[in-house]
């Protein structure tokens, strides 16, 4: 016969396995409140730092088209404002894409910033096109002086000349200058192989030879090469030299000892810079003058 006490113990362990079930229970949810808690919180931060990621984005948009519009004002070429003024309004219209998407889009703000990356690209090679088109216009208003001056220069000389030993100077100095024929250049790769596609080149080999000439003075001499790129700006420009009353930037120089014979020159010079395809000009000069120019061509 079951008695009382034992009624009571039996009620006793149900409550205490009850408690504990409870107890259980109760942790769980205070675990899984502070989980949910704590992924809240991480969801704000990167929700933040996605907001933070756009709005960076927008800046560097907007700085693309300021750079644009300080282009435009330096040129003069319609052309070439056209041009610029249409990948302008393409900044502005991934700008206005941009600001209407969501910084939680993660595939659209990715394409967005994939497009910053091409669109500094075509910036800079405008940059370089603006530049190198100033540059030219500087030249060709220094040249257009430099002309003037001579053509009132020789017209004084020439009303000057007095005597036949004047003249007969003259041709000397003109016999005793150097003269380069027979040029070659062999654009390189990184393994030193001959090549031909721009991208892949990252040296120049390039030689010619230097005349005969009995009248020239021997002794040390500078070899300068002035290799220009198809936007006529200077390949590895790497000091200057005097070249009729003005100063000329080089790519690569050379001394060498002049002692009247024929001299086979070979010059190195390696290419650091982005360059593109189309046609290179190389100019040599010596002792103040250009004796001797080639050109070649890269795909």
């Amino acid at each position: 016969m079951t008695t009382f006490a034992q009624i009571y113990n039996g009620m006793k362990k149900q409550y205490i396995i009850f408690g504990i079930i409870i107890a259980l229970l109760l942790a769980g949810l205070g675990y899984v409140a502070y989980m949910l808690q704590e992924q809240k919180s991480a969801n704000e931060e990167l929700q933040e730092l996605a907001e933070l990621d756009k709005l960076e984005m927008e800046d560097q948009y907007r700085q693309f088209d300021i750079q644009y519009g300080e282009l435009q004002k330096q040129l003069k070429n319609d052309s070439l404002i056209a041009q610029i003024e249409e990948e302008r309004r393409h900044t502005q219209e991934l700008l206005e894409e941009l600001q209407r998407t969501k910084a939680t889009d993660a595939a659209e703000i990715t394409r967005l910033k994939k497009e910053i990356s091409s669109l500094r690209k075509v910036l800079q090679s405008y940059i370089m096109q603006v530049d190198s088109l100033n540059r030219l216009n500087e030249t060709l208003v220094a040249e257009n002086t430099e002309m003037k001056e001579k053509v009132v220069e020789q017209n004084t000389q020439i009303s000057n000349l007095r005597t036949e030993a004047s003249t007969l100077k003259d041709k000397v100095d003109i016999a005793a200058q150097l003269d380069a024929t027979g040029f070659w250049v062999t654009p390189k790769n990184k393994r030193s192989k001959d090549e031909k596609k721009a991208k892949n080149v990252k040296k120049l080999a390039f030689g010619f030879t230097i005349v005969k000439n009995v009248t020239a003075k021997n002794g040390e001499r500078v070899i300068y090469a002035r290799i220009l790129k198809p936007d006529n700006s200077v390949l590895g420009n790497k000091g200057t030299f005097s070249y009729e009353n003005t100063s000329l930037e080089y790519t690569e120089k050379k001394y060498i000892d002049y002692n009247g014979e024929e001299q086979a020159i070979t010059m190195y010079s390696d290419v650091e810079e982005f360059i593109g395809e189309g046609t290179y000009k190389v100019f040599i000069f010596c002792d103040k003058q250009m004796i001797g120019q080639t050109s070649f061509t890269l795909k």
